[in-house]
């Protein structure tokens, strides 16, 4: 049997506040979109997850995606409404002729596997089935000047929550009919089957699979999410060397270094921050610096190493991480590292957005020997060390 995903991520999310639409914020690491694509990319009863996603937003959801599965198909562009875009996905999944289509709002990220399966086990006997809370509060209906007007009997309402499963002939037909004669008022997919004429049944939701909605949805998400995870530290290394030419100044750490001559290189040649950027995407495990900012390319000419610091410092943010603490040693004969130690430190704690304390920057000679003894260069050896949102090794038996 195939059953397919489509979840439905084409709004703007205003109320969310911030500078994208609410699937598209971080919560843990990951964007809200990604939490619910993986919750059914990991379900071993789906076979394909389709995205409706708006017709601005491509290069938000492929910045979005973290994490590819070969079930995720190509997105495809929603409409002016919910209803619009569930079809747009519907008609997009038609080609792949699915027996089960679970809908489901991408702003609801925290989707147990558990709920999935009540959904798909109720869909054996009915054409629609959707998990629902059932009403825990008294409900007033007001009157004028908000006054209580009645008591509303609780006793059969329920909350309804996604994803809503159905067997994927009757919703389409459900929804091209709907469109055709111009009902554009649905508030979920339940309520067109209904329409339409055919059961839908109620089964458990779940409390934990909240709707995003608003900026205040989003901080608990993200609270929530910091305290069910479990952190593991992750250290990686640079290594940078760059010879001596004609000039009158070096840069390190972001400083600017009176000295007899300059670093040679394609940028501003901070030996020390292009140690420091490779030791950051190595807890990453995300390339090197040559990787993402090539010698080759003139855009770098001349470019400050700030720069691609600053970048590697948001690849680890991105994927949940927080740098704990990075260090630096530098091996020169000249010029003195001393006096200059606490700028470099204080540079280097403000590009990272730390604190100056968990920034080492510390020097050594080479008593004379090798190249860099014979002054003709510098090099310089990092660490770093970053905790990441623990994920378990992949299953390879």
């Amino acid at each position: 049997m195939r059953i397919a995903a489509l979840i439905v991520a084409a709004g703007r999310g205003s109320r969310a506040g911030g500078d994208v639409p609410k699937q598209y914020v971080r919560i843990g690491g990951a964007t809200v979109l990604q939490l619910a694509i993986d919750a059914f990319a990991g379900h071993p009863a789906v076979t394909t997850v389709q995205a409706v996603i708006h017709a601005d937003d491509g290069a938000l959801y492929a910045a979005s995606l973290g994490r590819a599965s070969q079930k995720l198909m190509e997105p495809v562009f929603g409409g002016a409404s919910r209803q619009a875009s569930v079809l747009a996905g519907l008609e997009a999944l038609a080609a792949t002729g699915p027996d089960l289509v679970l809908i489901h709002d991408a702003a609801r990220p925290f989707l147990a596997a558990a709920m999935i399966d009540r959904v798909l086990a109720a869909l054996a006997q009915y054409d629609g089935a959707i998990p629902a809370l059932a009403v825990a509060d008294t409900l007033k209906r007001a009157g004028a000047g908000q006054t209580i007007a009645g008591t509303v009997d609780r006793a059969h309402l329920w909350r309804a929550q996604t994803p809503q499963g159905f067997r994927f002939a009757r919703i389409l037909d459900a929804h091209r009919a709907a469109a055709v004669e111009g009902v554009e008022d649905f508030t979920d997919d339940a309520a067109i089957g209904e329409w339409a004429g055919f059961p839908v049944v109620l089964v458990e939701g779940d409390a934990q699979n909240v709707k995003i909605t608003t900026a205040a949805d989003v901080a608990d998400a993200q609270a929530k999410s910091e305290g069910d995870m479990v952190m593991e530290p992750r250290i990686g290394t640079g290594f940078d060397v760059h010879r001596f030419a004609e000039g009158s100044a070096v840069w390190l750490c972001g400083v600017e270094i009176p000295h007899t001559h300059k670093l040679e290189g394609h940028s501003d040649a901070d030996v020390a921050l292009h140690a420091l950027t490779d030791a950051l995407l190595g807890t990453i495990g995300d390339g090197d610096i040559g990787q993402h900012f090539p010698p080759s390319d003139p855009m770098w000419k001349g470019a400050a190493s700030h720069v691609f610091l600053e970048d590697a410092a948001r690849r680890v943010r991105e994927r949940g991480g927080r740098i704990v603490n990075v260090d630096v040693t530098l091996l020169a004969e000249a010029p003195r590292i001393g006096p200059h130690r606490p700028a470099m430190q204080a540079r280097v704690a403000q590009i990272l957005g730390i604190a100056a304390d968990r920034v080492g920057v510390k020097a050594t000679t080479m008593e004379e020997l090798g190249s860099i003894g014979r002054r003709e260069g510098i090099v310089a050896m990092a660490s770093a060390l970053v905790l990441l949102p623990f994920s378990p090794p992949p299953d390879h038996t």
